[in-house]
């Protein structure tokens, strides 16, 4: 029966949504189940990167209302045949080399044997003679090394070409498993969480079904585009596509997704400003709430004392403020022995506090002491930390008056006179306070009666180092790391200033192994119109341009764009930020069938009734050339020159029009001309200006220019 209640009890989730921000995502699961008759039931399905601090949990329906969600991890051991394919194929490659390096090394071992192989003469006596040894023998040695040493090393060339196999099967597998979806545990121990949810208003038995809320990293997104249209039309369609890439440790199968430009850990408190304050005396924070530990909390453990010595602490634990004995009891309002003494009983808080013990008064005859003293500290442990740049509490300033009626001296002499100093204002101590760590009160460990006595019977926060959420969560912020497309843009840097949310039309995979998957957001109506570009006085080269107008609402962000042409992929672009109702140029390269060249003609001569003004003549003339099979737009650029001497005047003549409002892609010394020019059509332009410069003065560099 107990069985069938935790089994009941355990709803199996489904991940239903997922909004990815610019780092990290936000993750919405549902579960549908019976309430128990205790309220408590478990979600599973939740990856270990699951932010606790960001779980919520609502109702959709049922009539229940949540009073209590909590992240709890989950660790299951499996054995070797449970594993999945990839880590098996990985572990049947690593053996399978490990056997082949042993191999290779016992056959080195025999080839080095073998080579060791020495024809070694018997010892002679001293009265026996020299024997020759016959030449035969020598050589019968010689061929069996040989032909020994051959099938050995025959042999040792096919262990190496074996383990070479080997070696390059097991990178394979490696190669394959690092690639794997995260959300496949490949370990002995699989790694998960689950959220602990706590139901009540409704009968056990009801049917309920819940969603809960939370964030996870790893998770980023860039956004690319995807530009269809036809020449000579007026409007086109850009796809709004998304790269994804996560490593949450959860694959997100058939899934609602949404695209933010807004940051997941975005502060929104609003900054205060304190008041500045000239003195010593600076204004007191507000306490916060604490209860001292209920009197008699160590006769609690009496009964475990007297049935045998309680366990000793273990080393480096810390031990009591005050020298506090592990025999002595937690009493309420003690000195030193409780200073260190944190935390909650039940439901309250208990956060003892100690004042510091009073400085020792100073030796009968010692002479006074002037000068400020340094205050003991007085924080207990558990108490609330200060903020960053706060100032801390003024050190109270003893003087002579007040030591010498703490040396009970009432007589006052001329010399101890001098040294009076009249007593300034001090802020009172500061009250303690509980910590971020024990307000979370679900997070609080009840510590036993083996713990020192300081400890036994109070809740502290149960910090526990977990290297393999460490682990997994390190794994997940990887993904910041990866390189980015061509001419993608991270979305904060794009944004600016703006956030904007997108939300795909229809539900997507996207694996939890790390790497670049697109994901299709939906069709964006844009109109455009394509425009030539030249500038001749540069290159004598015509460049197509496409200029986007943004009709919609949303603003469109920076990144690549794949342009098709009348069904042909032509090149892909870098689009940049387009915000709602702007307009923005998107080059399209160089138009090979609209040419350009120019020509240039300079004359100098002198001008007035003195011949004193030099007249420096420039001519311009452009000749346009459209090969195309539809009529184009160009436009020409040309430069004239700016002077800020006021003798020097500039004179120009032409039909071209300086831009309405400079800037970087328009200076003022711009001028352009727009032609429309028709399907096999062609084209002159003519202009130039006039530099009139006195005669005494001449252009910096000389008066004749290209």
């Amino acid at each position: 029966m107990a069985a069938e209640t935790a089994a009941a009890d355990r709803w199996e989730s489904v991940l239903d949504s997922v909004v990815v921000y610019a780092s990290g995502a936000l993750c919405r699961r549902r579960a549908r189940g019976r309430v128990p008759a205790d309220g408590r039931v478990r979600l599973t399905g939740l990856p270990r990167v699951a932010d606790a601090g960001s779980l919520r949990a609502s109702v959709l329906s049922g009539g229940a209302r949540v009073t209590a969600a909590r992240l709890e991890p989950e660790a299951k051991v499996r054995s070797r045949s449970d594993l999945p394919g990839l880590r098996l194929r990985v572990d049947r490659a690593r053996d399978a080399a490990e056997a082949l390096r042993q191999r290779s090394a016992r056959q080195e071992a025999r080839i080095a044997e073998v080579s060791a192989v020495r024809a070694v003469p018997p010892p002679l006596q001293a009265d026996e003679p020299h024997r020759r040894t016959p030449t035969d023998a020598w050589f019968e040695l010689a061929d069996f090394v040989d032909e020994r040493l051959a099938a050995l090393h025959a042999r040792s060339a096919d262990l190496a070409e074996e383990l070479r196999l080997a070696e390059h099967e097991l990178a394979l597998a490696e190669d394959a498993l690092a690639r794997a979806s995260s959300a496949v545990a490949v370990g002995p121990v699989t790694l998960g969480g689950s959220a602990v949810v706590t139901l009540e208003g409704a009968a056990e038995g009801a049917e309920v079904e819940l969603e809960v809320e939370y964030g996870v990293p790893g998770a980023v997104w860039v956004p690319t585009y995807r530009l269809t249209y036809r020449q000579g039309e007026g409007s086109g369609t850009l796809l709004l596509r998304a790269q994804l890439a996560q490593r949450t440790g959860e694959d997100w199968s058939g899934v609602r997704i949404g695209l933010s430009t807004a940051d997941l850990q975005r502060r929104t408190d609003l900054p205060q400003l304190r008041s500045l304050r000239i003195g010593r005396r600076q204004a007191v924070p507000a306490a916060s709430g604490w209860r001292e530990p209920p009197a008699g909390l160590g006769d609690l453990f009496s009964g475990y004392d007297a049935a045998g010595r309680p366990p000793q602490p273990r080393a480096g634990r810390a031990r009591p403020a005050g020298g506090g004995r592990p025999g002595r009891a937690a009493r309420p309002g003690a000195g030193p022995d409780v200073t260190l003494a944190g935390g909650l009983t039940g439901a309250e808080t208990a956060l003892p506090f100690a004042a510091p013990p009073p400085p020792p008064p100073p030796a009968p005859g010692a002479a006074p002491q002037a000068f400020p003293m340094p205050a003991p500290s007085v924080q207990a442990y558990g108490a609330a930390p200060q903020p960053p740049g706060a100032m801390p509490p003024p050190a109270p300033v003893a003087s002579a008056r007040g030591m010498r009626a703490r040396a009970g001296g009432g007589a006052r002499s001329a010399p101890a006179a001098a040294f009076d100093v009249a007593p300034e204002p001090v802020a009172p101590p500061v009250p303690p306070g509980p910590s971020q760590a024990q307000l979370d009160y679900a997070g609080l460990v009840l510590d036993g009666p083996d713990r020192p006595a300081h400890r036994r019977g109070l809740l502290f926060p149960g910090a526990v180092h977990d290297p393999a959420a460490t682990e997994s969560r390190n794994l997940a912020e990887s993904v910041a790391a990866l390189a980015l497309p061509a001419h993608a843009v991270r979305p904060r840097v794009s944004a600016g200033s703006f956030d904007q949310r997108y939300d795909a039309a229809a539900r997507a995979d996207v694996p939890s192994d790390g790497t670049w998957h697109t994901v299709t957001v939906g069709e964006v109506p844009v109109s455009l119109r394509t425009e030539y570009v030249c500038v001749p006085a540069v290159e004598e080269a015509v460049y197509g341009t496409l200029v986007l107008t943004n009709a919609t609402a949303s603003a469109l962000l920076a990144g690549p764009v794949e342009v098709t042409v009348d069904g042909d992929f032509l090149l892909t672009a870098a689009l940049p930020t387009l915000a709602a109702g702007g307009a923005r140029r998107v080059g399209l390269g160089q138009a090979e069938a609209v040419r350009v060249a120019r020509r240039t003609e300079m004359r100098e001569s002198t001008a007035g009734m003195l011949n004193n003004t030099t007249v420096l003549d420039h001519r311009i003339h452009v000749e346009l050339a459209n090969r195309l099979p539809h009529p184009v737009t160009v436009e020409v650029r040309e430069r004239v020159p700016v002077s800020t001497d006021q003798d020097v005047r500039i004179e120009e003549r032409g039909t071209w029009t300086a831009p309405d409002r400079p800037s970087e892609a328009y200076p003022p010394s711009t001028r352009r001309w727009r032609v429309e020019l028709p399907a096999d059509g062609t084209a002159e332009l003519d202009g130039g200006y006039e530099i009139r410069i006195p005669a005494g003065k001449a252009v910096v560099g000389g008066n004749r220019r290209s």
